[in-house]
C-alpha cells in the first residue's frame, strides 16, 4: 500500500512539470519558411532545404547518441559493441553527407539568387 502511495505521489508531483516543459527539438526554422508570402523562388527553396537538412542533421546526431548509449550498455558483448560502432560510423557518415549537401545546395542557390538579381530585365534599348 505504501508503495502505491509513493508512486501516486511521484506521479502527482512530476507529471505536471513534464507536461508543462517547453521542448525545443530544432524546428525553429519552420517559422522562417513563410510559404504564404511572396518571395523569390530561390529564397523559398533555400529555406525549405535548410529546414530539411536541419531535421536530417538532428536525426543523424540522435543516431550517433544511440550508438554511444548502446556501446555504454553493451556489457562487454562484442556483438553489441560492434553494432554500436556501426551506428556511430553510419551517423558520422550521414552527418558528412548532410553537411556536403548543405554546402552544395547553398552554393547553387546563392549562384541562382545572384544571377537572378543581376539578370537583364528584358528591356532592349536600341
Amino acid at each position: 500500500m505504501i508503495r502505491k502511495l509513493r508512486y501516486l505521489l511521484l506521479y502527482l508531483l512530476l507529471i505536471p512539470n513534464i507536461t508543462q516543459a517547453e521542448v525545443n527539438i530544432g524546428l525553429d526554422n519552420l517559422t522562417n519558411i513563410n510559404l504564404g508570402q511572396e518571395k523569390k523562388p530561390a529564397t523559398v527553396a533555400s529555406n525549405i532545404i535548410n529546414t530539411l537538412l536541419t531535421l536530417l542533421g538532428t536525426i543523424a546526431v540522435i543516431i550517433i547518441l544511440l550508438g554511444g548509449f548502446k556501446w555504454m550498455t553493451a556489457g562487454g558483448s562484442s556483438e553489441k559493441v560492434q553494432e554500436a560502432k556501426d551506428l556511430i560510423k553510419n551517423g558520422i557518415i550521414g552527418l558528412i553527407i548532410i553537411l556536403s549537401s548543405w554546402i552544395i545546395a547553398n552554393f547553387v542557390l546563392d549562384s541562382i539568387y545572384t544571377a537572378s538579381d543581376t539578370a537583364p530585365s528584358g528591356d532592349a534599348e536600341g
